[in-house]
């Protein structure tokens, strides 16, 4: 270049592709259960575009009972890992997540489960 820009140019274009975590189904309805008897289904986090390995986080709603009592009557379970992994073909693998609920007192919920990746996505 020795000071003579104009005889070079170059131009760079590109995508950038944010990280993103699709869910099958897209949401989760549990059906009513006796009082402190488990409900449980499994859900399929299917990650898009991460280019590195990253591990999923969970952020469990609580719920507030007619007395004010708060309690946090979800948990889930990640049989295979919470890993995000990058395979050999570019793909990232699916995670299977199994939610469950369970309440030694009557309640009824509507709310958010917030899956967090390692950059607080």
């Amino acid at each position: 270049l020795n000071d003579n820009p104009s005889h070079y140019k170059i131009t760079l274009s590109g995508t950038v592709k944010s990280p993103k975590l699709n869910f099958d189904p897209p949401f989760l309805m549990l059906m009513p259960v006796p009082l402190d008897v488990k409900t449980e289904t499994a859900i399929n986090i299917i990650p898009q575009d991460y280019l590195r390995q990253s591990q999923i986080q969970v952020e469990l709603p609580e719920a507030e009972l007619e007395d004010g009592d708060r309690i946090y009557p979800f948990s889930v379970q990640f049989p295979e890992g919470q890993d995000i992994v990058l395979s050999s073909d570019g793909t990232n693998k699916e995670l299977i997540c199994r939610i469950s609920f369970r309440s030694s007192r009557p309640v009824s919920f509507l709310g958010s489960i917030f899956f967090i990746d390692e950059e607080e996505n």
